[in-house]
């Protein structure tokens, strides 16, 4: 039986071994034109672009309830991270194993129990009554969303086995990484301006239900033939190793170097180590390492883990800029920071058109040259005016769509169509790393630039045990301002919108050296990167021929 992804004029995919299963077979291998996708494929990807863009949106929408639901719950300080920082965790720890999980047991099977989970989980969330009950079930729709993201790029190499049709298809799933993260402000308020907090967890009920519908007749079903079942101890070490490493950087991003961070992050290391020499002894590894034989493979991922960090970085800062700096509501914010979503869209879906022509090389290293640009202009915020740092923005997140997309076809691209779902899980879980780590170290120095921007524009009638507490954050600056007298006050606040947007421009400096790094070793080391290939399906079945 061939790949599934060609239009077919019986489209019922009750035939073979199982049903909707796709299984290789030596005679896909003997044309050496893939087959291209069809009508059934693209509404297909629409259905997945559903939740992608939800997943991202989920994160980013919270931001704005948290005032609420804190009225209504009245969680501790450490409840409320917990219910704002369970979501991320999860998805982070899970991606790898939900990855082979779904080259195991099918990757649409998976996709429908995620789905269901999903929406379950968001019921829940929105109709919580308790903080332990909303932080279970912020933990639950992390899992499920570990299972549906690597879930839906894996089926799309399955779906579209065409090089050109593959890029524009990965093209329109980055895309709605951006969409989602940038419409979070923009949705969430217009929701919670007439509903109560729990509405921001319902949009996922309706997607997912659509989903659930209509996946068994428009998605595909594929699992990695003669899997066997996954090894407890290695999802057991991944998890460990995920977990205290995202922790031990989220937590130094919040509260500076510590020893319990700092041995968190030393522990997910190690277990990390530990988890790497298992994979190498086993026949079955949950992870195949053979994967980073393929120097594009290892180069891609590298790309992805330091343009998210960047990205990852930049936007918490530059949000942030917006609101404490600038004055802006959550809202206005948002479109603020709608013209770099706009951009990021047009930038993604014309990149693999633009990679045909001129090779991945060319254009991820032109688009982090952009990159480069946008930051500098960016760095000036303390110089320029709102909208100049705003287009130095805008230009930063254009470069970043091409980034996205490129780096996620040259992954799942170089891996075998039985290993897609692995390979899936790896580009996402390096976006997901790179992402917290670059809001804990960018993060970082923009607090550690701050508080020297503070103590050195605060006036001297500003006590000093009112400059030592609002030197952790702009919003501990205004805490303290409201106690001072009218003058002083607003001197400590105008102190600290400099220490801040000094802070803005000194991470801004150090993504233009990132992103002009990543331009070089675009060029360079990818220069001999194909264009597109056709995912391969099991070196040729040779190894079961």
């Amino acid at each position: 039986m061939t790949q599934n992804t060609t239009p077919d004029p019986d489209p019922d995919p009750g035939s073979g071994p199982e049903k909707g299963t796709v299984e290789p077979s030596a005679a896909s291998t003997h044309d050496s034109r893939p087959p291209r996708a069809g009508t059934r494929e693209w509404i297909g990807l629409a259905v997945l672009a559903l939740p992608t863009t939800l997943l991202t949106l989920d994160i980013t929408v919270l931001n704005l309830a948290v005032p609420h639901l804190s009225a209504d719950l009245e969680p501790s300080g450490t409840q409320m991270l917990w219910i704002i920082d369970a979501y991320g965790f999860m998805i982070a720890a899970f991606l790898v194993t939900m990855g082979s999980l779904g080259d195991r047991i099918g990757r649409r099977r998976l996709l429908m129990i995620g789905a269901a989970g999903f929406a379950a989980a968001s019921l829940v969330a929105a109709y919580a009554t308790t903080p332990a009950m909303l932080i279970a079930a912020r933990a639950a729709l992390g899992i499920a969303g570990a299972t549906l993201m690597p879930s839906t790029l894996a089926l799309i190499s399955n779906m579209f086995r065409d090089p050109a049709q593959r890029g524009t298809a990965i093209g329109v799933w980055a895309t709605c990484f951006s969409v989602g993260a940038a419409s979070g402000p923009l949705v969430g308020g217009l929701l919670l301006e007439y509903f109560w907090w729990g509405s921001v967890f319902l949009m996922g009920v309706p997607v997912m239900v659509l989903l659930l519908v209509t996946a068994p007749f428009l998605l595909p079903e594929y699992r990695a033939p003669g899997a066997g079942r996954p090894d407890l101890t290695s999802v057991l070490l991944s998890l460990a190793a995920i977990l205290l490493f995202v922790y031990g950087i989220k937590e130094l991003a919040a509260y500076g170097l510590g020893a319990e961070y700092l041995a968190a992050l030393a522990g997910g290391l190690l277990l990390g180590a530990v988890f790497v020499r298992r994979q190498r002894r086993l026949a079955d590894p949950l992870l195949d390492l053979r994967l980073f034989a393929d120097r594009a493979f290892g180069v891609a991922l590298t790309v992805l883990l330091l343009g998210l960090a960047t990205l990852g970085g930049l936007y918490l800062l530059v949000s942030q800029y917006l609101q404490s700096v600038q004055g802006l509501s959550p809202f206005q914010a948002g479109l603020w920071l709608l013209p770099s979503a706009l951009g990021t869209v047009a930038s993604s879906l014309t990149a693999p058109a633009l990679a045909r022509r001129f090779g991945p090389a060319n254009v991820l290293g032109t688009a982090m040259a952009l990159s480069a640009v946008g930051c500098v202009l960016l760095a000036q915020a303390p110089h320029v005016g709102l909208l100049a740092a705003m287009a130095g923005f805008t230009l930063f997140y254009v470069g970043t769509g091409p980034l996205t997309v490129l780096a996620t076809d040259l992954v799942v691209g170089s891996a075998p169509a039985e290993k897609a779902g692995a390979a899936s899980s790896l580009s996402e879980t390096s976006m997901e790393i790179g992402f917290a780590a670059g809001i804990a170290l960018l993060g970082s120095l923009g607090a550690v630039l701050y508080r020297a921007g503070l103590a050195r524009e605060a006036p001297p009638d500003v006590p000093a045990e009112a400059l030592e507490p609002a030197s952790v954050s702009i919003p501990a600056a205004e805490a303290e301002a409201a106690r001072l007298p009218p003058d002083a006050g607003e001197a400590l606040l105008e102190a600290a919108r400099l220490g801040f947007t000094d802070g803005v421009a000194g991470a801004a400096w150090v993504g233009a050296v990132v992103t002009a790094v990543l331009g070089v070793l675009s060029f360079t080391v990818l220069r001999k990167a194909p264009s597109g290939q056709p995912v391969r399906a099991d070196a040729d079945n040779r190894d079961r021929a």
